[in-house]
């Protein structure tokens, strides 16, 4: 990642989102499914509920973000347009997440069916809620979130998830693409913070966003033995 000179807002900005995912972090470890991954006694199925309870929360990650782009007036049109692009380039991420639990032996219908666990219903009302108020500038917080799940972990869990699930072919497609995409949208998001860090209030809100962001994701995890 560039090295950027970041204001004052933006540094404090950095710092307060810095501080919130190391403590996500922590929360993740503590969450049963990946707590089996880490020990190294994750199974097939084990996989095949994580990708199940995935799915909804990144189907739906295209309106949430979408919803953000369009809710930024004419002041905000950079930050638009940046949204917007990350929007196109994921939409259709959940295909492939869908073929990587085909790969597993996993029934389509299954996974097309499955409602959302009580963790995926409320990240997603929150995502959507907090994206449709005026220039929500705080969604870079959820955003920073979410992608540096993939900047940060997918990759070592798609390594884990192979030397735990003996399986012939690709199945950890969707983990592999966002390890090795989302550095590119972390980075676009760390040239935003100093665009729409302005103020104090700005911050918090952002921070506090983010805080919210990576509790529900957690809660989403949690449930996927629910």
């Amino acid at each position: 990642m560039e090295h950027y000179v970041l204001s004052e807002h933006g540094q404090q900005c950095l710092q307060g989102l810095m501080r919130i995912w190391f403590d996500f972090e922590r929360q993740l470890g503590r969450v049963d499914i990946i707590a089996r991954l880490q020990r190294g006694q994750f199974t097939v199925h084990d996989y095949q509920k994580l990708l199940l309870n995935l799915r909804q929360q990144v189907v739906e990650g295209a309106r949430w973000i979408t919803r953000t782009a369009s809710s930024f007036d004419r002041d905000y049109a950079d930050v638009r347009a940046v949204v917007i692009g990350h929007a196109q380039e994921e939409h259709r991420d959940y295909e492939v997440l869908e073929q990587d639990y085909l790969a597993t032996g996993g029934q389509l219908d299954d996974i097309l069916s499955a409602p959302r666990n009580a963790g995926s219903e409320a990240l997603h009302a929150f995502l959507m809620y907090r994206g449709s108020q005026p220039n929500p500038v705080d969604m870079i917080g959820a955003m920073w979130i979410i992608e540096g799940l993939g900047h940060k972990m997918a990759s070592d869990w798609a390594k884990q998830i192979e030397q735990c699930v003996a399986l012939e072919g690709q199945y950890t497609r969707f983990m592999r693409y966002h390890g090795e995409n989302d550095d590119a949208h972390l980075e676009k998001l760390y040239q935003l913070i100093d665009r729409v860090c302005q103020n104090e209030s700005q911050v918090q809100a952002i921070l506090r966003t983010a805080k919210v962001v990576a509790r529900l994701y957690a809660l989403q995890l949690e449930e996927v033995d629910g």
